[in-house]
């Protein structure tokens, strides 16, 4: 238990960093320097030391929104085996319970934009309401998927100890098409490329950003902060898929999850460097896929196994 709060305090300290991998591979391929790697931290910093401004418009749900959205984020962690080791919590069908804790802070998130009564966070609310039901039916088919191959409906009996391992033995290659699926799924539920644009400033073509236009200072802080700590629980879901595999030494096991992760923040920098935004229209097709992926490779799991 001790090893497991350890790791969770380092998750929360290191996930801002991990992010700002994103900006340092953008920069690479646009062949700028980029901001230095603490910038986060720089931010949030700068963000608490404000005072946050309300408008007469708003009631108190504007307010706990951005507080419901990080206490989501942070207690999901709390469900996540980082580096494959025993999570904090766990119970039977935690993994459900998961995902819908992510949602209860979506569903603030958008009740907050909703309150500000402005038509342009309206439209970006209305957007991060309809997406995101694509990429639940993907994670749950997912489930499905691993429940299959398991019999479990833990987090920590999919991504703990040598799980994975056990998991690509028993799936194969079908598991591939789940790895891109939930990549997409990331893109989408984090608000990248090609979904959103994280640094646009259009308000006509934002999904999150335009939603929190309304929040400064702390509100903001906990937003990003709620931000950087979901984009790390998908992170590790896909590092754990990429490298599934542990040893038996803690700190060798704690780098090679380091390297995994280095390796899917790196890969959502060259995806952001390499593609072009979607069109509003493309995007429900673009995330429909990855669903299309799930039930393709959950056939043949039922088919072959």
């Amino acid at each position: 238990m001790i090893k497991s709060i350890i790791l969770l305090g380092l998750a929360l300290l290191s996930a801002p960093l991990f992010s700002a991998i994103i900006l340092k591979v953008k920069a690479f391929f646009g062949g700028k320097k980029g901001p230095p790697l603490l910038i986060n931290y720089y931010t949030l910093l700068k963000l608490f030391k404000k005072g946050s401004v309300y408008s007469n418009s708003t009631t108190f749900i504007f307010k706990m929104g951005p507080m419901v959205s990080f206490a989501s984020a942070l207690t999901v962690l709390m469900f996540l085996p980082i580096a494959g080791n025993t999570p904090i919590v766990s119970f039977h069908g935690d993994v459900i319970f998961v995902f819908y804790l992510l949602g209860l802070g979506r569903f603030f998130t958008i009740a907050a934009a909703l309150d500000t009564a402005s038509p342009f966070e309206g439209m970006g609310a209305a957007r991060e309401a309809y997406f995101p039901i694509i990429c639940e039916a993907t994670m749950f088919m997912v489930l499905v998927y691993f429940y299959k191959l398991t019999g479990q409906l833990t987090l920590a009996s999919y991504f703990s100890g040598g799980q994975p391992s056990g998991i690509w033995h028993l799936a194969g290659a079908p598991l591939f098409f789940v790895v891109v699926a939930i990549f997409i799924v990331l893109l989408t539920e984090n608000s990248r490329v090609p979904v959103d644009d994280p640094t646009t400033h259009l308000e006509l073509t934002m999904i999150h950003e335009v939603m929190v236009l309304d929040h400064s200072g702390p509100d903001l802080a906990f937003i990003e902060l709620g931000s950087f700590y979901k984009l790390f629980f998908y992170s590790t879901l896909l590092g754990r898929l990429i490298y599934p595999f542990k040893t038996q030494f803690p700190v060798q096991d704690l780098c090679l999850f380091t390297g995994s992760l280095i390796a899917v923040y790196g890969a959502i920098g060259i995806t952001e460097s390499v593609m072009a935004r979607f069109r509003m229209d493309k995007v429900p097709r673009f995330v429909l896929a990855s669903f299309g992926l799930v039930f393709f490779a959950t056939i043949l799991t039922m088919e072959f196994i």
